[in-house]
Formats: C-alpha cells, structure tokens, sequence
C-alpha cells in the first residue's frame, strides 16, 4: 500500500513540476526573469500530500487537499489575497452589482479571526450595532478559530430570514457580545443625498459600485434644481465606506477636478499592474459608447467649497478620493484617520469558474503618497459623538497596519513615519445624554430611512465650517 502511495506522491510531484516549468517558462517569455523552482520544497510539499494520503487518520479528497494548499499559499501573502471557489467568485461578481445575500459586513482575518473592517449601511450587521474593528470567535456554535475566510463569509451567508448568532470581542467590553442577525438581501444604496439647508448639500456614499458615479451626477444635478442657484458648499460623506470598484472613485473625484487632473496611481512588478487615472471619462466609463454623465454637471461644481468627511471605516476607493481632493487642495478632509488599505486586488479567473484574488500594486496619491498602511490624515480632526461619548479612535476601530501579514508602505521615504498629524483638532463632542422615558440618547446616526441626523457632529462641524468659508468669500 505504501509503494502504491509513494507512487501516487510521484505522479503527482511530476504533474506538479510540469505544471510549474510551464508557467516558469511563460513567466520568463512575458515578464522578468524569476529564480529557478525550488525543487527541495516541492519535493518536500508532495512528501506531505503523500504521508496526509497514507497516514491521516481519515481518508482526505484530493481535491480538498490541493484546494486548501492553494487556500494557503495566498492567505499567507496578505490579508487581502484568496482563493475564490465557484460560490466565492459568483458572490464577488454579483456584489459589485449592489445586491447580494449576507449580513452586510466588509471583514478580513486576525490571528484566525474575523475581524470587521466596516459594517455596511442599513445593513443587518449596521442595525444591530456591529463596529468597526469587532472580533468575531464564533458563528452559531462553531467556533471561527481553524476556519478559513472564505469558510467563515459561506457561514455568514445564507437564505434571506434564516438566523445566525455572533459571539463577538469588543474592545473596550469585559465580556464577549452576544448578537443575534437575521439575514438579508443586501440591497445596497451607494448614493444618499440630501440638500441639507437652503444652498448646502450633502452626498453620502456608502459604497463604490458600477454606477455611482452616475448616481452622483444625478443628486448634484438635484441639488441645483432644488436650490435654484448655485451651492454654497457640499459635503462629501465617505465614512465607514470600505471601498469598491476603482472606476467608480476616479468618477466621484473627477466631478471635482479639472480635466485630465491626476487622480491616482499604482505601483506593481508588471506593467499591468502600472497605472496612472486622471479625470478623464476614459477612466470612469464603462465602455467607449456610453455617454459621459459629468460632462453636464454645472461648471461651479468645480469649484463649490467642499468638505470630506472619514473615519477609520473608510478604505481603499474611499481614501483614493480622499486623497485625490486633499492633495489637490479641492477639498478640506475632516474626521479620523482612514483605514489605510491601499493595495489593489486583481480578479484572475481560473478555470471550473473559480479564481484567485491577488494583490498586484499599490495605490498612491496625486502627490506621490503611498495609503497602504498609513490611511489618509484629516486636515481637520474631530472624533465622532457616541451614546457613551467620543469614540476615541482606537478604541473600537482596527486598521489595515493592525493585520496580519499586512503589505508594507511601499514608500521608504515613509515606511517608519507616523500619520501625518491634523493641521487642526476641533473640540470633543458633547457627551450623548439620555433622552424621554426609555432614556435612548442619540448617538448621530441617522434614523432608518434617514439620509442624515441633525445630531451628528461631524456633519454639523463641516457645515458650521463651509458657512464659515462662504462669509470669508463674501468679504
């Protein structure tokens, strides 16, 4: 039998080499020439497979083998990279698309954990009170420890109504929480707007998908013919947005810039991964037929004061479009440090309809900043109000320097300094008092339904400040 094994483990460590070589020569054909095949490791990776085979205390499927390998090989790169199975990668299709099944949270991986990125707005995860930087140990009665990220997403997902339970470690708490979702259609609204006062408006994206950048040509649009006159200032809200589709953050800081203004660019080992967006509707439209929604947004729009709200939440195309503005003096960045999740993620499909998630560059700003593990610095802080006060950055939020095995800056100018500190840091808000009867206080989220709450701080701090540029401008 073990003759048979070693045989076995043979043939397969040649399949594997021909495969390898392949690749290898391919590899050399295209791009730089990489080293030789570690010929010692592979020996030693199919001596493994072959002793699982013959030893392991129950038969083990091939396919399962070689599946949670390729599952190793990429969670051990970055928190970012995975192996997407044909569910996986159908999931991530539909997602971009603004409607898929699940509790509505953006998560990675924490020394085996799943740990919250950002919940998504109007979510179940959002309504139940799950916070950025959450740590979830169990689902039902599984515990998450030894379970893959793709393994943990699939537990979270479900048939829309049917119950899972989250045993969840919060800083700041002395015991674990013990929250109980139903699970939902996420039905995702990118954009939210609201002509806030007479002459000031206000844009909430939640998320960047194939069509916000239309959704938001549409609510300025609103804007003008609601208030009949140009704005007097516009608040950008990016808070708690984890990001998505790249086109549709060069489309969103397009609408501000002048043409052809950089937008972003990257940094990789190959060319592909070599980019550099600018304003330019070849860079947000989908293909070269489609009519270029910004071209008739009013021409002040360019010019309009304006005000970016983040906080630790926002990431990846959030802090793009943070970045862009900022470094552009378009706008005046306020909130919290961002996430700091500047690595791009290339869709490799495979075949069987599964694919590979792998970090290929890294994203820098228009002045040449690198956002991976740094995040955006405000230009003005202030911290956001809770129903037990402030909510001290730290406190509840995990940031992209926080993971495991996170990429590096990338940036050797940077790579051992500090965040840059705010220019200003604005008062403390008010601690949240108890309210009527129940004594409910008001953290400043909006209601259910609501695009803003008049308690929110933050907001109310950018517009005290855009009211405050409109009289200078006046003068």
């Amino acid at each position: 039998m073990r003759g048979k094994m070693q045989k076995t483990s043979l043939i397969f460590f040649g399949a594997i080499i021909g495969v390898m070589i392949s690749l290898n020569f391919s590899a050399v054909a295209n791009k730089e020439t990489v080293s030789p095949l570690p010929i010692d490791d592979l020996r030693a990776f199919t001596e493994v497979f072959g002793k699982i085979k013959s030893d392991y205390v129950e038969p083990v499927e091939d396919k399962k083998l070689i599946t949670e390998a390729i599952n190793g090989m990429l969670s051990g790169l970055d928190p970012h990279s995975a192996y997407l199975d044909a569910d996986a990668f159908k999931d991530l299709r539909v997602g971009t698309q603004g409607e898929f099944g699940g509790l509505g949270i953006e998560v990675g991986m924490e020394d085996g954990f799943v740990k919250v990125v950002s919940p998504i707005e109007d979510t179940p995860a959002f309504l139940a009170g799950i916070k950025s930087g959450d740590l979830i140990i169990k689902l039902d009665e599984t515990p998450v420890k030894g379970l893959t990220l793709n393994d943990a997403v699939k537990r979270m997902r479900g048939k829309p109504g049917t119950k899972i339970t989250l045993t969840v470690i919060r800083k700041g708490e002395t015991k674990p929480l013990i929250i109980t979702l139903s699970r939902a259609v996420i039905k995702i609204q990118s954009v939210k707007s609201k002509l806030v006062e007479p002459g000031y408006g206000y844009i909430r994206i939640t998320q960047f998908q194939e069509h916000t950048g239309e959704n938001m040509a549409k609510a300025l649009d609103t804007f003008y013919k609601q208030n009949k006159a140009p704005l007097k200032g516009l608040v950008l809200d990016l808070r708690n947005d984890p990001g998505g589709l790249l086109n549709g953050a060069v489309a969103v800081s397009s609408a501000f810039l002048p043409k052809d203004a950089l937008v972003v660019y990257t940094e990789g080992r190959t060319e592909d991964a070599k980019m550099k967006l600018t304003a330019n509707k070849e860079n947000y439209l989908h293909n070269a037929t489609q009519e270029d929604y910004l071209k008739n947004l009013p021409a002040d729009i360019k010019t309009v004061p304006m005000v970016v709200l983040v906080n630790g939440g926002s990431a990846s195309a959030s802090e793009i479009v943070a970045g862009a503005l900022q470094d552009h003096k378009r706008a005046i960045i306020m909130g919290t440090q961002t996430f700091g999740k500047g690595s791009v993620q290339t869709v490799l499909p495979l075949g069987n309809n599964t694919a590979i998630k792998l970090t290929t560059s890294r994203y820098f700003t228009p002045n040449g900043r690198s956002i991976q593990a740094k995040g955006i610095s405000p230009d003005i802080a202030v911290e956001e109000a809770t129903v037990s006060g402030v909510e001290q950055q730290g406190a509840f939020n995990l940031r992209e320097a926080d993971l495991e095995r996170h990429l590096s800056n990338g940036n050797k100018d940077e790579e051992d300094k500090k965040p840059e500190s705010p220019s200003i840091k604005l008062p403390t808000p008010p601690k949240a008092e108890p309210k009527g009867k129940e004594g409910k206080t008001d953290s400043g989220k909006p209601a259910p339904g609501e695009v803003v709450s008049k308690n929110d701080y933050q907001l109310n701090q950018a517009l005290n400040l855009l009211k405050g540029l409109n009289i200078l401008q006046r003068k």
